[in-house]
């Protein structure tokens, strides 16, 4: 999947960079709050939920693909980029839970 935003336009400029930068940020963002909406589903129907019930070997699994898709990164900074996501999804999951609003 190529996603638009991601081209590889070559920047010739700062300025550039950091427009192009931004389109980035601004798709990841969308993306990082709908996988926090989805995650949120899943925690409701867990029998465990939470950092309880954190599945590591489903994690190791993301990675694993993720770093085939952006070797560069490779699995160790995307596992650390990938715990950070997961672990601010659960705290918004578990902060939906509590105030009732379980989207």
């Amino acid at each position: 999947m190529t996603v638009p935003t991601a081209r590889r336009a070559a920047p010739r400029t700062v300025a550039d960079a950091r427009a192009q930068i931004d389109r980035v940020d601004a798709a990841l963002a969308v993306l990082l709050e709908r996988r926090a909406e989805l995650a949120g589903v899943v925690q409701r129907l867990k029998p465990v939920g939470g950092f309880a019930g954190r599945d590591m070997e489903r994690e190791r699994r993301l990675v694993a693909a993720m770093a085939r898709r952006a070797p560069r990164l490779g699995e160790a900074r995307l596992a650390r980029i990938m715990n950070a996501v997961i672990e601010a999804g659960l705290e918004l999951a578990e902060q939906d839970r509590r105030r009732g609003t379980g989207r």
